[in-house]
């Protein structure tokens, strides 16, 4: 939106989480207020280092968690997502940090069980249980709070290849939870031998990035450049760009969808010969192993007898899941695999304070301003079982706050505040 406070992570290198860091670092986020922050973590036995190194003729800043060997190996290979949660609720870092950094550590989870098949629960952190990936994690969370950052843009991201050496064994590059976790994302192969994104450096921009692609109108401010410890034959540097958001229509620009955010697959079936009770466990059962999207369209089938066109819309990587599930839980034989391309507009979540409490808003963007808003019907949903309200008054007057926020935020700028 115009006015707001906007980072742009130009990964043409790749990402890790310890780019990402040194990147806000060389933007000008201050390491003594970083370490003031991480020190709230209940962890010791490491140090943090930062300064400056040349890589392929570009001076960059470096960041490395530095241990002191007194959390031996053993102590986080068993660590698993609870082990994890406990340590971030226990911290004292500010509520919008903490709840970031458990949303980060729980996609990873996630990401893991699917390909563990097991629930995530259960998945142990193995690299990304150690501090340094717990540092990474928290500290660019923290990093992007400190730099006062409205909205997150990230490019799409080169895939390396080859084959990479970790607690599984060896793994294809990209490492399979790296794929789970930018499924939907936009990303493209490249020459690189090695990994080029980490799993933590995709867990972070995955989970933060509002919008994905090119670089949004914006009024530069500050580069910063984080440096990787590899080399390949570009740079390996992180470009981040800080800056303020501009109206495209006021910069002469137009919206363009010249290039589609996302690959979707659609699944369809026909389905006549199957008890109709059927259909609310499967939909709930399909959201459950990943689908974005469910529904049913009532059809009229070979002798004109009634039936429904089952479609669920899913990313490439949780398509056999997705397949698999359809077979065993309905009556269907065959499948129909569609690849789409999905535009989408890039979304913000806000929260409003209205009379019956608080409410997030998810807003779509175009061309930097909202084209549409709803609230979320969860929160709406839980307040009216707490107040008895009805659903429809919380849900009108969460619409409402946005709408008189967003006139509010409207008049400053034009009064010059």
């Amino acid at each position: 939106m115009p006015g707001d406070r906007v980072l742009y992570f130009d990964c043409f290198a790749g990402a890790g989480g310890d780019m990402i860091v040194a990147s806000l670092l060389d933007l000008g986020l201050e390491l003594e207020r970083l370490k003031g922050e991480l020190s709230k973590l209940p962890l010791e036995g490491y140090a943090l280092e930062a300064k400056k190194v040349i890589k392929s003729g570009f001076s960059a800043t470096g960041f490395e968690v530095v241990t002191d060997g007194r959390e031996h190996v053993h102590c986080h290979k068993e660590r698993k997502l609870n082990d994890i949660l406990f340590i971030l609720e226990e911290s004292r870092l500010a509520p919008e940090i903490k709840e970031k950094s458990i949303a980060i550590f729980r996609r990873l989870a996630a990401a893991e069980a699917g390909i563990h098949g097991k629930p995530a629960e259960e998945v142990h952190f193995h690299e990304v249980g150690a501090i340094d990936a717990i540092i990474d994690v928290v500290g660019a969370v923290a990093g992007i709070h400190q730099l006062e950052v409205d909205r997150i843009i990230v490019s799409p991201l080169p895939m390396g290849r080859g084959f990479v050496q970790c607690s599984h064994g060896t793994l294809p590059v990209p490492a399979p939870a790296v794929v789970e976790l930018l499924a939907g994302k936009p990303v493209y192969g490249s020459e690189h031998n090695g990994e080029t994104v980490t799993p933590t450096g995709a867990a972070i921009l995955s989970t933060l990035a509002s919008a994905w692609g090119k670089m949004p109108p914006m009024t530069i401010q500050k580069v910063g450049y984080g440096a990787g410890t590899r080399d390949f034959e570009v740079p390996n540097l992180i470009r981040a760009f800080l800056g303020t958001g501009v109206d495209p229509e006021e910069a002469g620009l137009h919206e363009r969808f010249s290039d589609p955010v996302e690959t979707v697959i659609e699944l369809q079936a026909n389905i006549d010969d199957m008890n109709p009770e059927f259909y609310d466990h499967i939909l709930d059962t399909l959201f459950a192993k990943g689908a974005l999207d469910v529904f049913l369209t009532p059809v009229y089938m070979k002798k004109n007898r009634p039936g429904v066109l089952l479609t669920a819309l899913c990313t490439d990587y949780g398509k056999d899941e997705l397949l698999k599930t359809i077979f065993l839980e309905t009556s269907t034989i065959g499948v129909r695999v569609i690849r789409k391309e999905r535009y989408c507009l890039p979304r913000q979540i806000v929260s409003v304070v209205t009379e019956f409490g608080e409410v997030r808003v998810k807003e779509a963007l175009l061309n930097g301003r909202v084209a549409n808003r709803a609230p979320e019907y969860s929160d709406c949903k839980m307040i009216a079982a707490e107040t008895g309200v009805p659903v429809r008054e919380i849900y009108n007057a969460a619409l409402r706050a946005a709408i008189d926020n967003q006139s509010g935020k409207e008049g400053d700028e034009n009064n010059g505040c």
